[in-house]
């Protein structure tokens, strides 16, 4: 799809559009479509930091997406920097190079506007609400461990030329969406300063005595907070949850980097697994819980730590250049460091997702109190250990291992 800006006055300041600016937008400032087309304009979006509009011609079929950053957040009003949407387009631009079968097409980033022009996907759905309603998809371990791999070892310095990846380290600092991340991740879960934390009622002295009283887990949390902040290993999501990966039985697509920066290669490892233990301590807590869910739910984990170690280990070989690194210690070193960082990182994303005030929908769906609080629990002792043990943990077998002690306990 073309794009073709006409640079009219009108989008030459930002302002934040309605559908019906949209319409006018991509017929008249960047020719997308004709004038005498029918067009629908939807708003698609559930964020609380961007518009998210699909264009489509009624005529032809053909449709985009625009997706728009506003100065403020939906939800507060409090002010967030809209170079966030430069860097979302930067990265997915670079990310469909590196991973075309992934990661959508952008077709134009509009630095006025501030509006990123994209590949519709409305063929693939979310999956967090698609794991919500027990799809199984036999093929996601695959998808998503090569996703992995082909996005982020390329963009470290083991791949890429030195002054390359110091230039892209300067283009993709991310100052207030890591700010973010750094309070609602690596610190408030801990300790409540800012008293934004929800406490479902008959869990506050279980979370108090795990996780407000706990030393040793915070001092480790410590220590993956400051790697978080001070490792710029490899261009990462930095949000890679389950609501940015849009699926079907045919593939997906991984959208929404507006968290990217650098920083550890496990932080995305991680983030993908700890989604993936949402529907399944869920389902078991419903009667009855669906047992071909939750056998290929806990297979996926499993895989996806399985595939993505041994796919990581074989890129290295392929595209290490470095004499250094490719001595064989120092290559193990690493994959072991990398690994263990995603599952401590899994764990700080089950315990942030539990207490936090940023909830996934997977926590608001049980209708039996009793029920909510062993599901918290069983995600808070799950997390716990993943943070404590993940230098322990070497398979995805241990991690099946492990979860199924916890829910026993």
């Amino acid at each position: 799809m073309q794009v073709q800006p006409a640079h009219n006055s009108k989008y030459q300041n930002h302002f934040l559009m309605n559908k019906e600016d949209v319409k006018d937008y991509v017929v008249n400032e960047l020719h997308l479509f004709p004038a005498d087309q029918i067009l629908e304009v939807a708003e698609i979006g559930d964020g609380n930091i961007n518009y998210v509009f699909r264009v489509m011609n009624q005529t032809t079929g053909e449709s985009v997406v625009i997706k728009q950053a506003d100065k403020l957040l939906r939800s507060s009003g409090r002010p967030l920097s809209i170079d966030r949407s430069r860097i979302e387009a930067d990265i997915l631009t670079w990310q469909n190079e590196l991973a075309p079968d992934y990661v959508p097409t952008v077709f134009y980033f509009d630095t006025n506007m501030y509006a990123l022009v994209m590949e519709d996907i409305s063929d693939y759905q979310n999956m967090r609400y698609q794991l919500i309603d027990q799809k199984i998809f036999p093929n996601f371990s695959e998808e998503i461990s090569d996703y992995l791999v082909e996005t982020l070892l390329p963009t470290t310095d083991l791949v890429l030329d030195r002054d390359v990846k110091k230039r892209k380290v300067r283009d993709f600092i991310n100052i207030e969406m890591s700010d973010i991340s750094e309070d609602l991740v690596f610190t408030e879960p801990y300790n409540d300063y800012k008293g934004r934390n929800i406490l479902t009622a008959g869990n506050e002295e279980f979370v108090a005595e795990n996780l407000y009283q706990n030393l040793p887990l915070q001092t480790e949390v410590a220590w993956l907070r400051n790697n978080f902040m001070n490792n710029a290993q490899a261009l990462i999501h930095g949000d890679l949850h389950t609501g940015s990966i849009f699926i079907n039985q045919t593939g997906l697509k991984v959208i929404d980097p507006e968290f990217a920066f650098y920083g550890p290669i496990g932080y995305d490892i991680g983030n993908v697994l700890a989604h993936l233990y949402f529907p399944v301590a869920k389902n078991l807590m419903e009667e009855p819980s669906n047992e071909d869910f939750q056998q290929w739910s806990l297979t996926a984990i499993q895989e996806v730590y399985d595939k993505t170690k041994a796919k990581f280990e074989l890129a290295y070989d392929q595209k290490v250049q470095c004499s250094l690194y490719q001595n064989e210690a120092f290559k193990q070193s690493m994959m072991d460091t990398v690994f263990a960082d995603a599952l401590g990182y899994a764990g700080t994303e089950l315990i942030r997702r539990v207490v936090g005030d940023s909830k996934v929908k997977e926590l608001s769906l049980l209708d039996d109190h009793d029920a909510q609080l062993r599901l918290e629990r069983l995600l808070i002792k799950t997390g716990i250990q993943l943070i404590t043990d993940r230098r322990k943990i070497t398979s995805g077998q241990q991690l099946i291992q492990h979860f199924n002690e916890l829910k026993e306990r």
